[in-house]
Parts: C-alpha cells; structure tokens; sequence
C-alpha cells in the first residue's frame, strides 16, 4: 500500500480518507473495516463495517485511554 493514491474526502475535500483494519471476533484479519478522513479532528468523517451494517460518522475517540487486553 505505500505508493497507492487513497481517495479524497467527499465531506471536507482536503484530506484523504485512509483505510484501517481489524480483527473479526475469532481472530481472523479484516481489512479495510473502517475508513477516516486524515484531516482529523478537523474534518473526522468516518465510515466503519460493523457486523453488516455500515456507520457514517460515529464518534471517533483518541484511544489514549486504551489498554491491550491480555491473551492467554
């Protein structure tokens, strides 16, 4: 992926939405579950795939807070 040309976003046109990935619930990789506009916080559209269904613009957190959960 380092030289692909990511689209632009439709909300604030300066950025470039940007793909993420994940993990479903048994552990098998996802890719491109979510997508979000690099002009954050600016812009902070978002656009994710949850069981199915498709979320526009959920709140976005910083993930500061967040810890690994440990696996045994």
């Amino acid at each position: 992926m380092a030289n692909e040309n990511f689209p632009i976003c439709r909300k604030c046109e300066s950025g470039n939405l940007l793909p993420l990935s994940d993990f479903g619930g048994q552990g098998a990789s996802i890719q491109y579950k979510a997508w979000v506009c690099s002009n954050a916080p600016d812009c902070g559209f978002n656009i994710k795939i949850r069981n199915g269904d498709v979320y526009i613009n959920e709140p976005i957190a910083s993930g500061a807070g967040y810890s690994p959960r440990v696996r045994s």
